[in-house]
């Protein structure tokens, strides 16, 4: 592990503003590199929300970082998995020790950031909150969070919104349950649907987009 000041670590599980504690733990990145194991360190189990706000807000603006699509939907599916089962987060050595590079996440971190900050203007707590108090409302909570991530990790990241869609259901999830907000539960669903809609007319039109060739090419 690489040493960098952690003096005066930033606490996520303190009671400051969701987005003021994100940006101090963005201020305290290291300037080379980081893990994913690292920033795990930094939240602990407590802040597995706040990791995950994190973690999105990469996929929040236009910009391309090859590869972190698949190691930070991984990470944020083993945070909903870990929540539904009421376990402790175990990431496999593989994604706990790969690299990040910090010179290019800190700056689609901070342009993200606003994400987190328009969003906590409009969270209410305990708004709604039939969506999020109960035991088959945090089940079914986790389950769609699950789902987003998986679709974050889905093959289509050259696509034009493809990451920004589940990383917004994530990030709706995440306030929401942080906030205990239903009503920024009921948009992270809407945004799943979204998702699954722009999906499912990506693939479609993929495969118009293919038997037209075939028939072009077999004429």
């Amino acid at each position: 592990m690489r040493s960098h000041d952690t003096s005066a670590p930033a606490d996520p599980t303190s009671h400051a503003a969701l987005g003021e504690q994100l940006a101090a733990v963005i201020r305290d990145l290291p300037s080379d590199a980081l893990t994913l194991g690292e920033l795990l360190d930094v939240f602990g189990d407590e802040g597995l929300l706040l990791l995950s706000m994190l973690l999105t807000l990469v996929f929040l603006i236009p910009v391309s970082i090859p590869g972190v699509s698949t190691v930070f939907g991984a990470a944020i599916l083993l945070v909903g998995v870990s929540r539904l089962i009421g376990r402790p987060l175990w990431l496999p050595a593989r994604i706990r020790r790969r690299a990040l590079p910090a010179d290019r996440l800190r700056p689609a971190l901070e342009r993200g950031l606003v994400w987190v900050r328009r969003l906590e203007r409009l969270s209410r707590p305990h708004r709604l909150r039939g969506l999020v108090d109960g035991r088959l409302p945090a089940m079914l909570t986790n389950l769609a969070f699950i789902l987003a991530a998986l679709l974050l990790m889905a093959p289509f990241g050259l696509v034009p919104f493809s990451n920004t869609l589940p990383a917004l259901a994530l990030l709706l999830y995440a306030v929401g349950m942080v906030q205990r907000d239903g009503g920024a539960v009921l948009l992270g669903h809407l945004a799943n649907i979204g998702t699954l809609v722009y999906f499912g007319a990506l693939i479609g039109g993929g495969g118009l987009a293919l038997g037209e060739l075939w028939q072009r090419v077999s004429g």
